[in-house]
Parts: C-alpha cells; sequence; structure tokens
C-alpha cells in the first residue's frame, strides 16, 4: 500500500511558534494556554525558542519556509523587540521564501495590543485580532476583556502601521445569540474592511470552563444553520469569498499558512506543546514539544533531544488528508491525494464510496473531488468515514 516520497513532491513547508501566555484564559479557549502572572519568563522563553529554532532548522534541511505563525496564547504580550529577535532567529536559521508570509495573532485589549508600528518593523505582515464579537453583552458573557471600541482602535492602529492583511476572528452560536445580532457582528466586523475574516462556531470543547458549566442560552441546531446559512449569504454580498469552512478573503488574501494545514503540507513547530509534520524519503513524521511551559524550558535547557518524531502509518494518512482538505471548497485530485500522502490513489478511491453513495462528497469538472453542501452540513460524518480501520 506505501509508496516513497520522493524530493520534488514535498510539499510547502511552515513554521509555528507557541507563545503560551495569555492576560486572562476564556472559558471556551481549550488551547495550550496560561494565565501570565507578573514573573512570567518571557526573555528565558524567548532563549529557549531560539535554541528550538535549531533543532528545527536540521529539519527543514535547506527547505524554505513559505510561511510563519506566531500563535498562542497571545503572541502580543511580547513586546516589539522581543518579537523582533524572534523572528532574526528564523531569519538567520532558515531560507525564506520571498514572498513570506508572518502572522501575529492579537487580542484588541489595551494591556494586549501592544505597538502595531514595532511588530510591523519586526517583520510580522499579517495580524489576526482576536474580536469575537461587536457586542458588549457578547463579549463579557465569552469573559474577553476588551471592549467594542478596542476592536476598532486596535484595528485602525494596525492600519496606520501598513498593515494591509489584516484577520478578524469572530464567533457564532454565542449564548443568548439571535440571527440578527449574528449578521450585526458580521457586518460591523465586514466595514472596517479586513482582508480576511475568519468566522466560526462557538465550541464547546472538553477541559473548558464552558463545557464544565455550560452558558445559559446556546442557540439549538436548527438556530445555528440559520444563522450560517444567512451568514455565508451576507458574507457573499460583501465579497468575501468562502475558501474554507470557517475562513472568509478578499481579493485573494488567503492564510498561506492554513491553507498549507489544511492542504497536508508540513510545518515545524517550535514552543509549548507544539506539534510539527514533516515529510521525507523515508515517510511522514509527526512530533511534539513538552506541553507545559515550565517543562518545556527545561527541557530545552538541558540540551535533553525532543522526542522522535513517529512515523504517520498510512491509513492515518488517509484520514488526516482528509480530515484537512475536506474543509477547503477547492475540493482535490487523486493525484494531489498521492503526491501528499505518498499513497496511491486507489486506497482513496475505495474509501470515497460510502460517502460518495452518501451524497457527501462527489466528482466534479476536472477530476476533482468536491464536498457537497449536504456533506458540508454534515462534515463530521463525512470525516467519519475515513477513520483508521
Amino acid at each position: 500500500m506505501e509508496t516513497d516520497l520522493t524530493l520534488d513532491e514535498l510539499p510547502p513547508l511552515s513554521l509555528y511558534v507557541h507563545l503560551p501566555w495569555c492576560v486572562r484564559k476564556c472559558p471556551y479557549c481549550d488551547f495550550n494556554s496560561y494565565t501570565m502572572g507578573d514573573d512570567a519568563p518571557r526573555e528565558r522563553y524567548l532563549n529557549a525558542l531560539l535554541a528550538d529554532l535549531d533543532v528545527e532548522s536540521q529539519r527543514a534541511n535547506g527547505r524554505e519556509l513559505i510561511s510563519v505563525f506566531l500563535g498562542g496564547g497571545t503572541p502580543s504580550i511580547f513586546s516589539p523587540r522581543q518579537i523582533g529577535r524572534l523572528l532574526d532567529g528564523v531569519r538567520e536559521r532558515f531560507a525564506l521564501n520571498s514572498e513570506l508570509e508572518v502572522t501575529m495573532e492579537a487580542n484588541p485589549g489595551t494591556v494586549e495590543c501592544g505597538d502595531p508600528v514595532g511588530y510591523r518593523q519586526a517583520g510580522v505582515n499579517r495580524l489576526s485580532i482576536g474580536a469575537q464579537s461587536f457586542s458588549p453583552e457578547a463579549l463579557e458573557a465569552l469573559g474577553r476583556i476588551h471592549s467594542v471600541d478596542d476592536i476598532e482602535r486596535a484595528f485602525g492602529e494596525a492600519r496606520e502601521a501598513g498593515f494591509d492583511n489584516i484577520n478578524l476572528d469572530i464567533m457564532y452560536g454565542l449564548p443568548g445569540q439571535s440571527v440578527a445580532a449574528a449578521m450585526f457582528d458580521l457586518e460591523r466586523a465586514a466595514a472596517l474592511e479586513p482582508q480576511h475574516l475568519s468566522w466560526y462556531h462557538l465550541t464547546l470543547e472538553p477541559n473548558t470552563v464552558f463545557h464544565a458549566r455550560p452558558p445559559a442560552g446556546m442557540p439549538d441546531q436548527e438556530k445555528s444553520a440559520q444563522i450560517q446559512d444567512q451568514g455565508q449569504a451576507l458574507l457573499d454580498e460583501l465579497a468575501y469569498e468562502q475558501y474554507e469552512v470557517s475562513a472568509y478573503a478578499r481579493d485573494r488574501k488567503r492564510c498561506k499558512h492554513n491553507l498549507n494545514y489544511w492542504s497536508f503540507g508540513d510545518y515545524l513547530a517550535v514552543g509549548a506543546g507544539a506539534h510539527g509534520k514533516i515529510s521525507n524519503d523515508a515517510g511522514i513524521w509527526r512530533y511534539v514539544k513538552a506541553a507545559n511551559p515550565k517543562q518545556y524550558l527545561e527541557t530545552i535547557e538541558a540540551g535533553t533531544p525532543v522526542p522522535d518524531p513517529q512515523p504517520v502509518a498510512p491509513q492515518e494518512r488517509l484520514f488526516e488528508f482528509m480530515l484537512n482538505v475536506s474543509r477547503l471548497d477547492a475540493g482535490f485530485t487523486e493525484q494531489f491525494f498521492t503526491a501528499r500522502t505518498g499513497l496511491p490513489a486507489k486506497t482513496l478511491r475505495e474509501r470515497l464510496e460510502t460517502p460518495s453513495a452518501k451524497g457527501l462528497i462527489e466528482l466534479s469538472a476536472g477530476d476533482r473531488w468536491q464536498v457537497t453542501p449536504l456533506g458540508r452540513r454534515f462534515l463530521n460524518d463525512l470525516q467519519a468515514d475515513f477513520l483508521p480501520e
């Protein structure tokens, strides 16, 4: 079943950097993040990231990066000087694409948004601002510490600093949210004219406060579906092209980094709990760094080798490929599947029979497999059809 990958078939390569601290942990957040105290070891952590980059540069083996993503946590609680030092470390260690995308997540609160001019000078060229809602009541229910005015101020300052590629994160399916309220959020977000919107449903993830104590007034499936349908129609009217389940772009300003994930590309990883995936002639491999920041720091400072990458078995490759690429509107070809997984097309074809018979996916013009509208509605069911046997 398994075939070898050849060098000219290697996918694009990205770098993810995890900065794990926030001013306050949101009750819906299941990311590997921690409340920042006064003694958060930011300089020590930065030194560890640079040492970690030494290891990752060897994995890159000369391959160029197409994107860098600074995620968290709230990366903007690190100063522009610190972010600049980090990105200088990246530039010193890696070959970089001439159109490198460098995204940094930022929250719009006064304490968290930092200095946009400084971040732009440090080398960040794309900001992702966690607005979430333009309703004061919704922001309070979500445990956010910023205001609506903070969102508009942070966005305006980013524009003045020269950022011409800004994403706004907006949630829907919020406690007590009506269809009209959800549309109001989208209209207020679009009025700022960001190049990109990430519009996604609030999910009560395990190991979160909201999962243990669900907030009152969560919309039922019917209302969530109404919000989704009307929101997609509104975003289309507002000239935002949907290219992924929750991603919408103007002027083709799609997120290169996330597209690489969704296209089963390769990505290096530094920071606490960061996950990486790398392909080579021997197969496809995954690895993960120690999740707890204290343990991560101690591991890096001791020079302890990170755990060896683990091979991704053929059936796992098939599932992970479909888990990601099924989120994309553009679909995929069987040739693309083989190039990214190293597996023969017949492996995919056999597993497509069941969801195709259910009407969840279909072969469209140009020999591209595309998820149907029904498959979009029941995406989890479609993806489950590819779970390893």
